[in-house]
């Protein structure tokens, strides 16, 4: 953005700026604690990402780059420069699946467009291609044709979006579900696989949504019970530390919260897993019954087996594919069945689907 308003002559310094500027909104990462791991998490993407924040932080970076910058730039020059790139970090995070803070303190929740994935190789490429283009031709014509390929890949998001929330919303309604609540992301670096997250009744139902160019492709997933907040005082004690950070943790993953199905003590966010199909979360809270006054340890589950990296391939091409039901991918039989319909022991081993009990 910077580079798209920039004069010729500056159009190195204004790249400089606003790369430095679109960085700077991420310096939230830097509120953290050794002994409360939620607080990070809580701040990521705050209010550093706010529509309202821009004008002071980009007037932040332009103070700190001023005594460097001031023999070659004007002052409102370089504030421009860094406006504009601050003010990118925060929409694009807004477009993404994982969303940010973009209009707090007006909304004091995290808002999410989840028409691009967190990581989106093309949609990289495209902003890198056209900033290096305009920084090595000094060109703003290179610059503003990079900033219009992004904006119709993103529109192009916006339509696999509605697409496949369709297609989802159609999906729980000749099940006879009544979706309570209803989130539908792009899978890793693409925007062809969904990933479908619906709450009904006391559960949340996982699909996965193919919409590729010549039809849609539903591939069914697992289930699992939604975790209740009466529920807490089973966990930990009332206004224990504990009992705060499930809380905490409730409303950071908006009430999409699991028990983990195989992890005694790990409370999970049912929106992001490894696989598309999956209930197991790729992220949670994991807690010590034995010391309620002690924070929750934040805890990742990212590695993948060869059975889901497998079953993501197969997926994103549109193949059949039997690794939905290969044992390290299903955990839930009875919510597996319709997608296992066709699943044979003989090839892919015995499915072994045993409760884990929780702790405490």
């Amino acid at each position: 953005m910077s580079q798209a308003a920039a004069r010729r002559a500056e159009m190195k310094l204004a790249t400089v700026v606003g790369f430095l500027a679109g960085l700077a909104a991420d310096a939230d990462v830097l509120i953290r604690s050794a002994a409360d791991p939620l607080l990070q998490v809580e701040y990521h993407r705050h209010f550093t990402h706010s529509l309202f924040f821009v004008p002071i932080g980009a007037l932040v970076v332009a103070g700190v780059l001023w005594p460097l910058l001031r023999r070659r730039l004007p002052f409102p020059r370089l504030y421009i420069y860094a406006l504009l790139g601050y003010s990118l970090a925060g929409f694009l995070d807004l477009c993404t699946s994982y969303g940010t803070y973009w209009l707090w303190p007006l909304i004091d929740q995290r808002l999410a467009l989840h028409v691009i994935s967190i990581v989106d190789p093309a949609f990289t490429l495209i902003l890198v291609l056209a900033v290096l283009f305009a920084w090595r031709r000094t060109s703003r014509g290179a610059a503003r044709l990079g900033v219009a390929l992004a904006g119709a890949y993103l529109l192009v998001g916006v339509f696999q979006h509605h697409r496949a929330t369709q297609e989802a919303t159609q999906l729980a309604a000749s099940r006879g579900h009544v979706v309570e609540r209803l989130v539908v992301k792009p899978t890793l670096g693409n925007l062809l696989l969904w990933r479908s997250v619906y709450a009904a009744g006391d559960r949340f139902f996982v699909d996965a949504v193919r919409v590729g160019l010549t039809g849609v492709r539903v591939y069914p997933g697992a289930s699992a019970a939604a975790f209740r907040s009466d529920s807490i005082p089973q966990l930990a004690p009332v206004d224990s530390v504990q009992a705060v950070d499930i809380e905490r943790f409730q409303r950071f993953s908006d009430g999409f919260v699991i028990r983990h199905p195989q992890i005694g003590n790990v409370l999970g966010d049912v929106r992001y897993a490894m696989s598309p199909v999956s209930a197991l979360p790729l992220w949670g809270i994991e807690l010590a019954p034995e010391r309620p006054q002690a924070h929750a340890r934040y805890v990742f589950f990212r590695n993948a087996s060869e059975a889901e990296r497998r079953q993501f391939i197969d997926m994103l091409l549109g193949r059949d594919t039997m690794w939905l039901c290969h044992p390290s991918v299903i955990h839930d039989c009875a919510s597996a069945e319709p997608a296992c319909s066709a699943y044979r022991a003989e090839q892919h081993g015995p499915l072994r689907c045993q409760p884990i009990p929780w702790a405490g």
